[in-house]
């Protein structure tokens, strides 16, 4: 994991106090572009990248208000930011708060965060407002899977492209770390619990007694004994019951729900079977392995609001139950408080820079489909004291990322979008259209290749849908239309004229990828005039509904007629109703590929059922999340994964390879 380069501060020298006392306090400097230097043809992403003129971080922090104490650098041009900055900016006005999402995507994927950085340069190198940009981390699963990096592409970058996408400051390492340590103190809790048959055993590996003859209780005994209800200073005064209830959890091995992580795609690891070591004694157990941006520790980096709050919500994650159907947390387990430490630095946003200079905050990684697929909160909140206009990205489609990121981020953050940006490609409205199925890594079919404007108004109704959604939450729309080369101008016309009538505010052509932010300057104005409109946001259901209640509103939210649930989504459901977390909001664990449970099925349909496999509890990090139909947590590579390509330039140290 990289280690931040600490900076040394300057002594500080005071200065003659001024005779104005109404001077106004000192500007940060002029924001300087970097300028671009455009070729055609466009180079592969990371030659842009590589090539691309990068400011000191120093340098960006000055321009957009910060102070080098808020900083710790990891290298020239990374630093993490702290929190505090809040603090010192908090009567401030926020900027205006702009949610780009897209239609439903080809699995190539439509060029959202492409469009997010683009509309930022946009923004700032162009028209001259102060903006920040502020996307997720990616996983390097997919890095080296099957879609690259998520840097953005073209002259629409956030650089340096390889740290991105890569290790960064090692924040999915420190999530990593801290899931796998808690699913191992799960597991030697349980073998431990089982070899010490005898209480009082336990009581001894607890409290030992110090050098003194005295027993002491941990701060996880002290939090465990409040959640019980009974309170003893001294551990010599516990009963024979009250040691058993404090240090005996009685975990239900069938309940558990915690699984290990790593931040690769390996398919073999979905199911293991652990324990069969002869040390272990016959401890065997079924158990799995997700991709770490789908552990749950992941979700509250991304939701918490203070390193107070996240100790609270690891705490309170749920692993399992016991032997009385009662939730066992990370608190009981005695585990939070490393765990928290494991994750102190993780929580400060990661500053960066896009291709032409503007700032950007890299924070946070959750997937869209298995999670709730935003960047954090506490990089939004920071941004949006620092610059005029904040645009940030959800993942995949809005049936997915854009519902989560209203229902949950902005539920937990207390924060109302100005305006949303909905990204389309006529590739993907052709797809829905009825098109051939596109496939990554293979030449696209001449359907999309060719003008064929009555296959582009059969997808038309994707479009509108996700308008129609985005529009229901009561904030203007305004759709981005990324342009391939292939695209004429009788299609970009015809998906104007069927956006509009839609109700979004526009709908406009941008070349962002060949052309940095000057190809999405239409874009932009028209973001700047959607956001100063007057908006009524609102949720898509209250909290106090039952489970049931949430997810067939979110199934109509989709389309769907209703909703069927297993056996073992049925007894979940009335469960986690016994046990209070029934007025969490609701994650959808679904396809990104179409609004149904069924990849295949694209367009905009209706009539169809979701179907709910499971549901999980994330209580830690505030949200259930039903599994519908087959998603996984834990993606495999292709047969010719991303990193055939990936390797190092041994004169240069050059990375090759990635995108």
């Amino acid at each position: 994991m990289p280690r931040p380069v600490r900076r040394p501060l300057k002594t500080k020298v005071k200065s003659r106090p001024s005779t104005d006392s109404r001077k106004p306090p000192t500007r940060p400097p002029a924001f300087k572009p970097t300028k671009l230097r455009l070729l055609t043809p466009v180079p592969s992403d990371i030659e842009i990248a590589q090539a691309g003129k990068l400011k000191p971080i120093l340098q960006l922090a000055e321009e957009i208000g910060l102070r080098p104490n808020e900083l710790e650098l990891y290298g020239p041009y990374k630093a993490k930011v702290h929190l505090e900055v809040r603090d010192r900016l908090a009567r401030r006005k926020n900027g205006k708060y702009i949610d780009v999402t897209a239609i439903t995507p080809t699995p190539l994927g439509e060029g959202k965060t492409t469009t997010t950085v683009g509309l930022s340069q946009a923004l700032g190198a162009h028209l001259g407002h102060r903006v920040f940009t502020c996307i997720r981390q990616p996983s390097q699963g997919p890095t080296f899977g099957i879609k690259g990096g998520a840097a953005g592409g073209g002259y629409s970058q956030i650089i340096p492209m390889e740290d991105f996408n890569l290790h960064l400051t090692g924040d999915i390492h420190a999530i990593t770390a801290a899931n796998n340590l808690m699913a191992a103190a799960i597991d030697a809790r349980m073998f431990h619990e089982r070899e010490a048959t005898d209480d009082e055993k336990l009581f001894n590996a607890f409290c030992p007694r110090d050098k003194n003859g005295k027993r002491h209780f941990a701060e996880a005994h002290l939090r465990r004994m409040e959640r019980l209800r009974f309170s003893v200073s001294n551990p010599e005064d516990l009963t024979s019951e009250q040691k058993r209830a404090l240090f005996r959890l009685e975990v239900d091995p069938a309940s558990l729900t915690w699984n290990r992580v790593m931040d690769v795609n390996d398919r073999m690891l979905r199911q293991i079977k652990i324990g069969l070591g002869p040390e272990e004694k016959g401890f065997t157990r079924e158990t799995g392995f997700d991709i770490t941006v789908a552990s749950e520790i992941m979700a509250i980096l991304a939701l918490t609001t203070s390193l107070e709050d996240m100790r609270e919500r690891l705490g309170r994650m749920v692993f399992g139950t016991n032997l009385r159907g009662e939730a066992v947390t990370a608190e009981d387990l005695g585990v939070a408080g490393a765990l928290t430490v494991l994750m102190k630095d993780a929580i400060m946003p990661n500053l960066m820079q896009t291709l032409e200079g503007t700032p950007a905050f890299v924070h946070a990684g959750p997937f869209a489909n298995i999670a709730h697929g935003n960047s954090s909160i506490v990089a939004d909140q920071i941004a949006l004291k620092l610059a005029d206009y904040v645009v940030t990205e959800s993942g995949f489609g809005a049936d997915i990322g854009m519902e989560k990121f209203m229902d949950i981020k902005c539920r937990y953050s207390g924060l109302k979008p100005d305006a949303v940006v909905l990204v389309a490609t006529i590739r993907a409205l052709k797809m829905h259209g009825g098109g051939p199925k596109v496939v990554a890594g293979r030449p696209l079919d001449k359907a999309y290749t060719e003008e064929n404007l009555s296959l582009l108004e059969a997808g038309m109704p994707n479009l509108v849908r996700h308008i129609q959604n985005a529009k229901f939450f009561g904030i203007p729309v305004v759709v981005a239309i990324n342009s391939f080369q292939y695209d004429t101008e009788a299609e970009t016309k015809l998906v104007q004229r069927n956006a509009l009538k839609a109700g979004a505010e526009g709908a406009y052509k941008c070349t962002h990828w060949m052309h940095g932010g000057k190809g999405a300057l239409e874009l932009a104005e028209a973001v700047v005039a959607a956001a100063k409109k007057p908006s009524d946001f609102k949720f898509l259901y209250p909290l106090e509904a039952s489970i049931k209640e949430k997810v067939e509103t979110i199934a109509r939210f989709y389309g769907a007629e209703g909703v069927d649930y297993s056996p073992e989504a049925e007894a979940r459901i009335e469960r986690y109703t016994q046990l209070g977390f029934d007025r969490l909001p609701i994650c959808m664990a679904k396809t990104h590929l179409s609004f149904t449970a069924d990849p295949n099925i694209k367009g905009a349909p209706t009539g169809f059922r979701i179907p709910i496999r499971d549901l999980r509890a994330s209580v830690g990090a505030g949200f259930l999340y039903p599994l519908v139909g087959t998603m996984r947590t834990m993606p495999g590579l292709p047969t010719r994964p991303v990193f055939f390509d990936v390797d190092l330039d041994l004169e240069t140290g050059k990375v090759k390879g990635l995108f």
